[in-house]
């Protein structure tokens, strides 16, 4: 039995092998063309060209509504106003994928296993593309459909905006936090890390001071610290904590010598730390790092919120896409509606075979149309914006790589 003799769903099991595609990096083509005698065979010939051509593609329908057609008058205004709401909320939908890249942090290996539409990963969806009648009723005009779709677009960027500024801010307090609690001894926030015990407290003469010595200077501390200046407290000086830089000592003197201390310290490479003990302050500290803490955890809300978003935004995009196709394929074709669309998925290295393929099977459609690699490059006044694709077919082209390298 010959390839041409296999109907379409057959071509389809037989290229099933080649359907295990990467789901992250797919570009498909969405096109249309004139029904034949039914749209099906209009499918059918398409699935045999590609066929016969080294399985070029692997082929699927995409269903478009019965919608309102109105006047050709808004059709041609009606194409360009969706081309600039295509590339918004593809805008849209990218910055939603990049921002939730940004707030699962370590777990960003999983961010595409995160990006689903409808509950099904980016591929499935657009493969098995079915319009959504209750968001998107097909009484109503398309201009209104469309227009439904922007504000919808336009109140998740509105959305992103406000809460993106807001994690933001509470992702830097949160990152000062980490530094202060676990930051070099220069830094960090020492209250953690002395006891009541390790200071002299309500003396009118006598202050503790919190001094960070590198380890390799260690000797020449213990060495020196009680002649740096008069009123030293002997053999006052004690280590608290270590890290694997530095030492945290403490040290006791007169009050009246503070000053001179700090400097004689400066010219030791001795650090004073300005800190004084109050367990008044330190419970507020900690209460804020509790707050902080609690406030981290609301990164699980914006994921979320990011998640369900993302889905929201690719399929109102997608049926943009669909919008796009119905109204370019109607000023394309003219009435009565009588088209077929179809996504098409191209094969590794067969995009240039699979152009010159489709550039001859719908040639007869529009003589004025060029093909090959000067295709793509005209300037169709009032049918599309400037400097598109154009084809002798209705195309479009639809990436799920959505994320920024």
């Amino acid at each position: 039995m010959s390839i041409k003799s296999l109907n379409c769903l057959q071509i389809h099991g037989i290229v099933s092998l080649f359907r295990r595609v990467t789901r992250t990096m797919a570009e498909f083509w969405l096109v249309s063309a004139p029904g034949d005698k039914t749209c099906q065979q209009t499918f059918d010939k398409l699935c045999m060209t590609t066929a016969n051509q080294n399985m070029l593609s692997t082929n699927y329908k995409f269903a478009i509504p019965d919608l309102k057609v109105g006047t050709l008058d808004i059709l041609v205004g009606l194409s360009d106003d969706l081309g600039k709401l295509d590339a918004y909320c593809e805008s849209v939908t990218k910055k939603i994928a990049q921002y939730l890249g940004e707030v699962l942090e370590a777990q960003r290996d999983k961010l595409q296993e995160n990006l689903v539409a409808n509950g099904v990963d980016l591929v499935t969806y657009l493969t098995r593309f079915q319009w959504d009648l209750a968001k998107y009723p097909i009484k109503q005009s398309l201009k209104n459909i469309a227009e439904i779709i922007g504000k919808q677009v336009s109140q998740i960027e509105t959305d992103l905006r406000t809460k993106s500024q807001a994690y933001n801010s509470l992702k830097g307090n949160l990152q000062n936090l980490e530094r202060k609690a676990t930051g070099s001894l220069l830094t960090r926030n020492l209250g953690d890390l002395v006891k009541k015990e390790d200071f002299v407290l309500d003396s009118e003469y006598l202050q503790t001071l919190l001094v960070v010595v590198p380890k390799s200077f260690h000797h020449e501390w213990a060495a020196k610290y009680e002649q740096l200046t008069d009123m030293v407290v002997p053999r006052s000086s004690r280590i608290l904590y270590e890290d694997d830089e530095n030492c945290l000592v403490s040290v006791t003197l007169f009050r009246r010598v503070v000053d001179e201390f700090r400097h004689k310290c400066r010219e030791n490479k001795f650090n004073v730390r300005d800190f004084q003990y109050s367990e008044t302050e330190m419970a507020a500290g900690k209460t804020e790092i509790n707050k902080l803490e609690a406030d981290k955890k609301k990164q699980y809300d914006i994921s979320e919120w990011l998640k369900v978003n993302f889905g929201e935004c690719f399929t109102a995009w997608i049926h943009v896409k669909a919008l796009r196709v119905f109204v370019e394929s109607v000023l394309r074709y003219g009435l009565p509606v009588n088209f077929q669309a179809m996504l098409l998925l191209p094969h590794k290295k067969s995009l240039r075979k699979l152009r010159e393929v489709l550039n001859d099977l719908y040639s007869h459609l529009d003589n004025s149309a060029m093909s090959g690699d000067m295709a793509g490059q005209m300037d169709i006044p009032g049918l599309m914006m400037g400097n598109v694709d154009y084809y002798p077919y209705v195309f479009y082209k639809i990436t799920t790589d959505l994320i920024e390298k």
